[in-house]
């Protein structure tokens, strides 16, 4: 455990001295993440019991001195102090369920005030462990780039009907704290379950294992920790990228980062720092999504995460021309879902996960068909160039035009009535007009027409 507290400890340092010298992308540009940790101290009459032969509440108290002295130079970190089960005496009465108290607040410099405050402690009370979860809400002021973490260090269970896990938990789903960690002070072991539900659960059976718990604790609480996102092809190889990924906390569904995917200098996914504390949700915005849920991260370690993502694209083209002049675009349909995916301009390459899709072009006549994406391929569907049709009427009109269909007329445009002397482009094709003037007050004034088109051809058609 001392091993493992030391490297912990060496850790912390190197990542603190990293971050000052390589301030991380993924923070906003205009702050600065403010770590807060909110010591909660189990003062319950039950921490004068012997561990090692040395009471349970000295040696908590000499720790976690030694602990928090350890944290007064690091920047951008805050700690508070909450006891509860220290004024009450349950020997003089009732317990008192309302014993607890932020007895030092988050300030600056409030080390030496913390560790007099714990000197000075005297166990008296009882064990109000959800009382004093759900005080501590209120120990946090406001802050928008601030983590809050909370370091409860108990012997005992809930002793007041209380729910700690449930109140843990509204917590955290709330945003108001991360995952807290629970450290017990020669606890039962029976009673370990009870804790597991509220947060990270660590058992310090003995004195030395106090000691090295609380340095992991609070290296871990302070740390951030490596990871790298691969996006996987098909052949499950990491060459997908430049996707935009979203990390969300899974539980409270908070952005923690917005980060476009990257390979570096030697065509490795690149590597990002990130906060070890919360369990996200990976979002990786490929054309469907892609995610992976509750991912979390161990402090202290390089973590790879694969998603699959194997993506090619597509293309739409129109013979001709080279800047979409005609405006046209395509929508894409993901096979076997009526949603619409994505609206993709004539022209533009844009990728898309692997797999079959149904396709509906915007031209007049739209065309309908289906297209399979393949790995690191672009599918082209190129369709005829179009040929200008301009409609010359005399008034406002009610106007549509037809094709010829397995020998039934389909419409395919509807003509605008305060503007039906337009111009539009459409595919080379035989086509019918069937238009009938505003004023005309009988249907037997309907004039029909057909025309044909031709690509790269303009023609006129009279309505009148």
């Amino acid at each position: 455990m001392k091993k493992i507290a030391g490297s912990i400890l060496f850790l912390l340092l190197f990542s603190i001295s990293f971050a000052q010298k390589h301030p991380k992308k993924e923070i906003a540009k205009d702050s600065v993440i403010k770590t807060r940790i909110l010591f909660i101290f189990d003062a319950s009459q039950s921490m004068w019991g012997l561990m090692d032969g040395e009471t349970k509440i000295a040696i908590a108290q000499r720790l976690l001195s030694t602990a928090i002295d350890s944290l007064k130079n690091i920047e951008n970190v805050e700690v508070a102090l909450r006891v509860y089960g220290n004024r009450k005496d349950i020997n003089s009465g009732p317990q008192d369920c309302e014993d607890t108290h932020l007895e030092v607040p988050f300030e600056k410099n409030n080390i030496e005030k913390i560790k007099h405050v714990l000197k000075s402690t005297q166990p008296k009370g009882t064990t109000l462990i959800a009382k004093s979860l759900e005080a501590s809400e209120a120990d946090f002021p406001p802050c928008k780039n601030c983590r809050n973490i909370i370091i409860l260090i108990t012997d005992g269970i809930e002793a007041c009907n209380g729910d700690p896990c449930a109140v843990s938990r509204a917590l955290q789903q709330n945003g108001i704290i991360l995952k807290p960690f629970v450290i017990g002070v020669g606890m039962d072991q029976d009673y370990s379950e009870q804790f597991r539900c509220m947060g990270e659960y660590y058992d310090a059976s003995n004195k030395n294992s106090f000691k090295s718990i609380l340095s992991i604790v609070i290296a871990e609480a302070l740390s951030t920790t490596s990871c790298q996102i691969n996006l996987l092809n098909v052949n499950q190889q990491p060459t997908e990228t430049n996707a935009n990924m979203t990390f969300y906390d899974q539980h409270t569904g908070e952005i923690k980062y917005n980060l476009v995917h990257t390979l570096n200098y030697k065509g490795n996914p690149d590597t990002i720092s990130i906060d070890p504390l919360s369990t996200y949700k990976i979002v990786v915005h490929t054309k469907p999504q892609m995610r992976k849920e509750n991912v979390r991260f161990k402090p202290g370690e390089h973590t790879i995460v694969n998603i699959d993502a194997p993506q090619g694209s597509l293309q739409f083209k129109s013979a001709g021309n080279t800047n979409n002049q005609y405006g046209f675009e395509g929508i894409i349909i993901q096979r076997d879902s009526s949603k619409i995916l994505n609206h993709q301009k004539f022209e533009r390459v844009e990728k898309y996960i692997v797999g079959e899709y149904n396709i509906e072009l915007l031209t007049i006549p739209r065309i309908k068909t289906t297209v399979q994406i393949a790995q690191s391929e672009t599918k082209k569907i190129e369709v005829p160039q179009p040929g200008r049709v301009s409609f010359n009427v005399n008034t406002f009109g009610f106007g549509s035009i037809y094709q010829l269909v397995n020998g039934k007329l389909e419409m395919i445009y509807e003509m605008n009535v305060e503007s039906p002397a337009e111009t539009i482009y459409m595919l080379p094709g035989t086509y019918t007009v069937v238009y009938r003037t505003k004023n005309a007050k009988r249907s037997i004034y309907t004039i029909e027409k057909k025309f044909k088109v031709e690509s790269g051809k303009q023609i006129k058609v009279d309505l009148f």
